[in-house]
């Protein structure tokens, strides 16, 4: 199970863009990074292309580039306090994420 996941806020605690909010868009659990909204964006200048599905525009496009998973904290629904992430196995078995501050679950 995933400490950060797709529709979580979490905040940048390190680098160019430190104390940015954001909701998480994507997650690579492979390389370990995702994709924050609002965080880490970068310009690309883009040739236009008339093969394949569609064309594409050219110019400078922006966008939100991967950040490391590392240099993020989830951001606990319940105590609004940057916090890590622990995990608890209920009686039934079922695996949930718990808030290290408050004890409280993470749904």
């Amino acid at each position: 199970m995933a400490k950060i996941k797709k529709g979580d806020t979490v905040e940048v605690i390190t680098g160019e863009h430190k104390g940015v909010k954001g909701v998480v868009q994507r997650v690579d659990t492979k390389s370990e990074r995702l994709v924050v909204a609002g965080a880490n964006i970068v310009k690309k200048h883009q040739k236009p292309v008339q093969a394949g599905r569609g064309k594409t525009q050219a110019g400078i496009i922006e966008f939100e580039a991967p950040i490391s998973a590392s240099n993020v904290l989830l951001v606990c629904p319940k105590c609004n306090a940057l916090t890590r992430v622990g995990f608890r196995i209920d009686a039934d078995g079922h695996k949930t994420r718990v808030c290290k501050k408050c004890q409280s679950d993470i749904e």
